[in-house]
């Protein structure tokens, strides 16, 4: 089954927040981002000019909106995996599905139009279980880091509604993930110049930098191989693997522990998006199923 790739994107996905883990104890976010980045601009301009595919675009300015945002939201995730648990800081940057479909509630709701309340109560079941995530993270002192865990899911949810936009208008994905890479590479040099002056760079540190990049790369080719030849619905619904991943990862590299409440929210999370992706399959002219399915575009 071609929807079993995203088992193998996951996998690569909990590798790849494992080596942001990793590399963070040597060196800063921008950093960490501008590696992360710099593979993928390599990898699909190569791919670009061996098939002679063109890289001009006449959207730059949605291309600028949606990097820019997705950017953003991929440092604030980074941070966050830097200071709290593995498993936890993917739960929290995975919760973007939950706000994806509250957008789709809110505007059905100042619109006038009728209001999927079976999917409204998956995003309420679901934030709860957010919040049983949150108060473990606030009683161990991390209230900083598990807020900004939370806004990266949050600014994923709006830069996935810009994917949607530019593939409504015709943008292949490749392109909007080679902007997507290429302005994390430029605003990650501009975060990275100060320290990277100063910074005595170890071959270990570079290797995990590196292994940041193309285990990405790697997750996203996978991810394009499920979603283009699986069935979109169990393929979105194997995604939320890489949680429970990186929660093994976690506990077995860098020993985290994470208590009942933690478990027991990442399981609400996780049940509440799979369950809305299925409601969604069942509305297949509601605009929402783009939003809720795209969450793995890191």
């Amino acid at each position: 089954m071609q929807s079993l790739w995203m088992l193998v994107s996951a996998l690569f996905f909990a590798l790849m927040a494992a080596c942001v883990k990793l590399a963070s104890a040597h060196y800063g976010t921008a950093e960490i981002v501008l590696f992360r980045s710099l593979v993928g601009v390599v990898v699909l301009f190569a791919y670009a000019r061996l098939t002679g595919q063109s890289l001009l675009t006449s959207v730059a300015g949605m291309h600028i909106r949606r990097s820019v945002m997705g950017v953003t939201a991929l440092a604030l995730w980074f941070y966050a995996i830097g200071k709290l648990p593995l498993g936890t800081a993917m739960t929290l940057n995975f919760s973007s599905p939950l706000f994806s479909t509250a957008f789709v509630i809110g505007a059905a709701l100042i619109s006038g139009r009728r209001v999927p309340w079976a999917l409204a109560g998956c995003v309420g079941i679901g934030f709860a279980g957010v919040v049983l995530i949150l108060r473990p993270s606030f009683v161990a002192g991390h209230e900083l880091p598990a807020l900004v865990g939370l806004l990266s899911g949050f600014l994923s949810a709006v830069a996935y509604r810009h994917v949607r936009d530019l593939g409504r208008i015709g943008e292949p994905e490749w392109r909007t993930v080679f902007y997507f890479s290429l302005c994390g590479s430029v605003l990650g040099l501009i975060g990275a110049v100060p320290d990277g002056l100063t910074r005595d760079h170890t071959a270990a540190g570079l290797v995990t930098l590196i292994a940041v990049g193309v285990s990405a790369t790697l997750a996203q080719l996978t991810m394009t191989r499920a979603y283009g030849k699986g069935r979109t619905v169990l393929t979105a619904n194997l995604q939320f693997s890489a949680i429970v991943f990186a929660a093994l990862l976690g506990m077995v590299v860098f020993g985290d522990r994470i208590g009942f409440a933690g478990w027991l929210g990442i399981g609400i999370i996780i049940a509440s998006c799979v369950a809305a992706a299925a409601l969604v399959a069942r509305r297949p002219a509601t605009p929402i199923l783009e939003s809720t399915i795209a969450s793995a575009h890191k």
